[in-house]
């Protein structure tokens, strides 16, 4: 009996160590993605990199004496400041967010990719539907979702889009359209659409995409510098961006796109990604990945910035409310 008590107090602190050299490895090597695009694609974990700080701080601080008990804090803490660097300014900048009371004159914009494998497409429709919302932006519009595109199409009097074959990114509007068009054809590929739209205060211009994954590195931050390079052709000030940008607040990459935007971020540590059953065979019991985002320029001021439910799509919908200044 005491051979196998010693036996997993081994396996335990072992594991702690484990966790303490990875997770500080990785915290580091995602510090490094200030310069490297490929040390980049490690940051969009960091919440798994923090967790692996924290176990080897709890197993090594219960089960560890010593000299060994130091080694596994001192590695787990190291790990918790390596992944702070990275997640504290964008968890103060939500705590920080103070919503009010919506009006009828806001605009209010529902952002959701739709997934193309969405097991309960007439679900997301009915949602989408009792939203009401202004602006209804979408992504991967087709397979399972098509008969949401389909009937959102009649429910809105403006689509961004006609050719129904080489849509996947829509904009749907309750404000009249005044121009419209998609991303340039030019390489790299990236799938999204943009509208310009009628308004008492002025014409504002509205754009929705959908970037690839992080890897390969390299792709999604030339698809960030062809969206930055889009929407410096329209007013900044009254512009909205947003989308499934499959980037996480706390990677360089989206920090970069943050600054060259010259827009405000107004979706701050809200985790769309992974809901519910997110491929066959994984199920997720909640979102960790903050990756669906809702930009604004300086007239608008958000007063309601939320998360919606699991709607059968591997995504949440993002809900928010602007307020035109």
């Amino acid at each position: 009996m005491r051979l196998i008590v010693q036996l997993l107090s081994l396996l335990v602190r072992g594991t702690a160590l484990m966790l303490g050299l990875v997770g500080l490895g990785m915290g580091i090597a995602c510090l490094g993605g200030f310069w490297s695009d490929r040390l980049d694609a490690f940051t969009h974990a960091a919440p798994l990199w923090l967790m692996m700080g924290v176990g080897a701080i709890v197993l090594g601080g219960i089960f560890a004496r010593g000299g060994e008990r130091w080694v596994m804090v001192g590695l787990g803490t190291a790990t918790l400041l390596a992944c702070s660097v990275l997640m504290l300014p964008e968890l103060w900048a939500s705590w920080r967010f103070k919503p009010a009371t919506p009006a009828a004159s806001d605009l209010k914009i529902v952002q959701f990719n739709l997934w193309h494998e969405n097991q309960t497409p007439e679900k997301s429709l009915a949602w989408i539907l009792d939203q009401d919302a202004d602006v209804v932006i979408v992504e991967e519009g087709a397979g399972e979702s098509w008969s949401t595109i389909q009937a959102l199409r009649k429910a809105y009097p403006f689509a961004s889009c006609d050719k129904v074959s080489r849509c996947e990114t829509w904009i749907f509007s309750r404000k009249k359209m005044l121009a419209r068009g998609g991303m340039p054809t030019e390489r790299p590929y990236l799938s999204g659409a943009w509208a310009t739209l009628a308004d008492a205060k002025g014409p504002f211009t509205v754009t929705g995409v959908h970037y690839t994954w992080p890897v390969p590195p390299g792709l999604q931050q030339a698809q960030s510098r062809k969206l930055v390079k889009l929407v410096s052709g329209f007013d900044r000030k009254s512009a909205i961006v947003t989308g499934d940008f499959n980037s996480t607040p706390w990677s360089f990459t989206l920090k970069r796109q943050d600054k060259a935007l010259g827009l405000r971020r107004w979706t701050r540590a809200i985790p769309s990604w992974p809901a519910s059953k997110f491929s066959r065979v994984m199920v997720a019991p909640a979102p960790f990945l903050p990756i669906d985002h809702v930009y604004a320029g300086s007239e608008w001021h958000a007063v309601s910035v939320e998360r919606g439910p699991a709607l059968g799509s591997d995504h949440r919908p993002i809900v928010v409310t602007l307020r035109r200044k």
